[in-house]
C-alpha cells in the first residue's frame, strides 16, 4: 500500500459511493468557517463539493446525503431548485450564481480521500 500524503484525508470506502446514489457527508473548515461538504460518485468517478448552494448559502440536500435528482444526472438544491453538473459542479439551470466549490478527491486501494488546501482544512473536534 502506498503511503498517504499529509494533505489527503480518508473519507470513506470506495464501495460506500454508487453512481447517482447517496453522498457521503463530512465537515471541513473553509476560509475559517466550519461547513458541510459531500462526495458523490458520478459515471464511475468521485466528486466532492462544499454543501453550499451558490444561489443562497444554504445546504442543498433534500434528505440527509441526497443530492441527485431522480435520474441520477443532476445535483439539485432542495431550497430553490438550482441544478448543478455532478462532474464539474457547474450551474446547469435554475437560480445559481456560478458553480459549486469543488474539493479534490482521490481513490486508492478501495478508499476515497479528499485533499486539503490552504483555505480548506479538516474539521477537528
Amino acid at each position: 500500500m502506498l503511503p498517504v500524503e499529509p494533505d489527503l484525508h480518508a473519507l470513506c470506502n470506495s464501495r460506500d459511493l454508487t453512481d447517482g446514489g447517496r453522498a457521503v457527508s463530512f465537515d471541513v473548515v473553509y476560509a475559517g468557517q466550519t461547513c458541510r461538504a459531500f462526495a458523490v460518485r458520478y459515471r464511475g468517478r468521485v466528486h466532492a463539493y462544499l454543501n453550499r448552494c451558490t444561489h443562497v448559502a444554504m445546504e442543498m440536500d433534500w434528505q440527509p446525503d441526497r443530492f441527485f435528482d431522480d435520474s441520477g444526472e443532476w445535483l439539485l438544491c432542495a431550497s430553490h431548485g438550482a441544478a448543478y453538473r455532478p462532474d464539474t459542479g457547474a450551474c446547469a439551470g435554475g437560480p445559481c450564481r456560478g458553480g459549486l466549490f469543488g474539493i479534490e478527491t482521490e481513490e486508492r486501494d478501495g478508499v476515497v480521500y479528499w485533499r486539503s488546501q490552504y483555505h480548506l482544512k479538516p474539521f477537528e473536534f
